[in-house]
C-alpha cells in the first residue's frame, strides 16, 4: 500500500528540499544595506550598469532618490535596463551614457560630456569588469581583461577627481573580488603579450583594483574624498560567460551544484550601497570590505611599492596627462 504514496513523499521531499534550499539561499545573501538611509540631492556613476550587480546597484541608488548616471557599452542593454529601473522606481533621473572602458577615447569623451551637464560628483562607482576572456586586445592595444577592469577605470576615475573633490565629500566605490588573492602583477609582462592565461590575467586586474584603490585612498588622503575597494561575494551574473564551463553542457550540473551559495545581484549589490551611502565609511582611504565588513586584503594588495609602480605605468600607458587627441598607447 505504500507504492501509491511514494509520488507524494517525493514530491514532499523535493518541496521541502527546495524551501530550505532557498532559505539558505536568502540567509547567505546576508542582510540588505539599511533602507532608511536615503541617497537624495547625490549624483552617482556606475560603470557596467545595464546588468547584474551593476544594474540592481542603479535601482538600489533610484529607489533612494538619487540621480544616476548608467556608464555602459551596450546603450540598446543600457537603454531597457534604465526604462525598467524608471518604471519600478517612479525616479525619473536615471541616464544611460555610452562609455566603453576598453576604449580610452570613449572614456575621455563620457567625461566631456557628463562634466558638461553635471556640475557634480557624489559617487563614482567601478563596477564594470569582464572574467576569463579569450586571449585579445582593446582599441588600445592593452590585454582585454587589464584595459577593461583596471586601465579603463583608472583613466575614468583620474579625470572625474576634479569634479569629486570640487563635490566632496564625495566617494569612490571599486568592486573587486577574493581573486585579488591569486593575483600577481607581472611586470615584465603586465600585457600579457609573450604567455597569456585567462584565469592569471582576470586575478592580476582583480589584485590591480585593490593596488589603484590604496593607492587612490593615499592620493587623497587632505582631501574629503574617501575610497573603498569592495567584494560582493560569490554573485549568479553573467560574468562568467567567457569561461569554458558556461559554454558547455557541464553547465547544467556545475551551476546547480553551486545556486544555494551564489547571492542574487541585489544582494550582491547590498556593499556597493554600503560602501557609498554609510556615514561610518566617510574617511576611507582604500579599505576593503566583504559582505560590508572591514577585511584585510593580501599582503601583495597592501605592497605600497607596487602600488605606486603600477600607478605609474597606468599613467603612462594611458596617457592620463596627455591631450584628449592622443589616444596611441605605449604598452611596453
Amino acid at each position: 500500500m505504500w507504492i501509491p504514496n511514494l509520488p507524494i513523499t517525493v514530491i514532499t521531499g523535493v518541496a521541502a528540499t527546495a524551501g530550505a534550499l532557498c532559505l539558505f539561499k536568502d540567509m547567505y545573501g546576508g542582510p540588505p544595506f539599511d533602507r532608511k538611509v536615503q541617497a537624495e540631492g547625490k549624483t552617482v556613476v556606475i560603470t557596467g550598469a545595464n546588468t547584474g550587480i551593476g544594474k540592481e546597484a542603479v535601482w538600489e541608488f533610484a529607489k533612494r532618490g538619487a540621480k544616476v548616471f548608467m556608464a555602459c557599452r551596450d546603450m540598446t542593454s543600457c537603454e531597457e535596463a534604465r526604462r525598467e529601473i524608471v518604471l519600478e522606481t517612479g525616479n525619473k533621473f536615471v541616464y544611460c551614457r555610452p562609455c566603453d572602458l576598453a576604449s580610452l577615447a570613449s572614456v575621455r569623451e563620457f567625461v566631456n560630456r557628463f562634466k558638461s551637464e553635471e556640475p557634480k560628483l557624489d559617487i563614482l562607482v567601478n563596477n564594470a569588469a569582464v572574467m576569463e576572456t579569450p586571449k585579445g586586445v582593446t582599441k588600445d592595444g592593452f590585454e582585454t581583461q587589464l584595459g577593461v577592469n583596471h586601465m579603463g577605470h583608472f583613466l575614468l576615475t583620474n579625470l572625474l577627481l576634479d569634479t569629486l573633490k570640487a563635490s566632496a565629500p564625495s566617494r569612490v566605490v571599486v568592486v573587486t573580488c577574493d581573486a585579488h588573492r591569486r593575483g600577481d602583477i607581472r611586470k615584465d609582462d603586465l600585457n600579457m603579450s609573450q604567455q597569456y592565461e585567462p584565469n592569471a590575467a582576470y586575478c592580476q586586474t582583480k589584485l590591480a583594483n585593490l593596488l589603484f584603490a590604496r593607492e587612490l585612498g593615499r592620493r587623497l588622503l587632505e582631501s574629503d574624498v574617501s575610497v573603498i575597494a569592495v567584494d560582493p561575494g560569490f554573485s549568479d551574473t553573467n560574468l562568467t560567460r567567457h569561461m569554458p564551463m558556461s559554454k558547455s553542457m557541464t553547465r547544467f550540473i556545475i551551476y546547480p551544484m553551486f545556486w544555494p551559495v551564489m547571492k542574487v545581484p541585489r544582494a550582491a549589490a547590498q556593499v556597493i550601497l554600503h560602501a557609498a551611502l554609510d556615514d561610518h565609511l566617510a574617511k576611507c582611504t582604500g579599505d576593503y570590505y566583504v559582505d560590508m565588513k572591514l577585511a584585510t586584503p593580501s599582503e601583495k594588495a597592501q605592497d605600497y611599492e607596487l602600488a605606486m609602480w603600477l600607478w605609474k605605468v597606468s599613467e603612462k600607458w594611458t596617457r592620463l596627462h596627455a591631450p584628449a587627441q592622443a589616444t596611441a598607447v605605449q604598452t611596453s
